[in-house]
C-alpha cells in the first residue's frame, strides 16, 4: 500500500479562498488534492472563512445602503426586518405611524 501523498496546505490560504466562498472542489484544485481532504482536514478553517466571507458581505451591504443605495435598502428591510412589498390583509386594520 503506498503512503498517503503529503500537500503543503497553507491554513490561512484556506481561510482566505473560503472567505470568497471558493468551493471545497476549487480550494482542492488549487492544492492538487482531493475535495475530501479539504473538508475532513481543514473544515475549521472553511467555517471561519466562509464566515468572514459573510460579514464582509454584510459590511458592503450596509455601507451601500448607508450611501442612499435604495434598493439594498429595501433588500435589507425584507430580510433583516421582516418588511414586505405589500402589506397583509391584519395590517390594512392597522393606522400608518406618525413620522415627524
Amino acid at each position: 500500500m503506498a503512503r498517503p501523498k503529503k500537500y503543503k496546505i497553507d491554513t490561512d490560504e484556506v481561510t482566505k479562498l473560503a472567505s470568497y466562498h471558493c468551493t471545497n472542489k476549487e480550494i482542492a484544485e488549487f492544492y492538487g488534492c482531493s475535495a475530501d481532504l479539504i473538508e475532513k482536514s481543514y473544515s475549521e478553517f472553511l467555517r471561519k472563512g466562509r464566515s468572514k466571507g459573510k460579514m464582509r458581505l454584510r459590511q458592503l451591504q450596509w455601507q451601500s445602503a448607508e450611501k442612499g443605495n435604495v434598493t439594498m435598502q429595501i433588500f435589507l428591510g425584507k430580510n433583516m426586518l421582516g418588511q414586505m412589498d405589500s402589506p397583509s390583509e391584519s395590517m390594512n386594520d392597522q393606522p400608518l405611524p406618525f413620522i415627524d
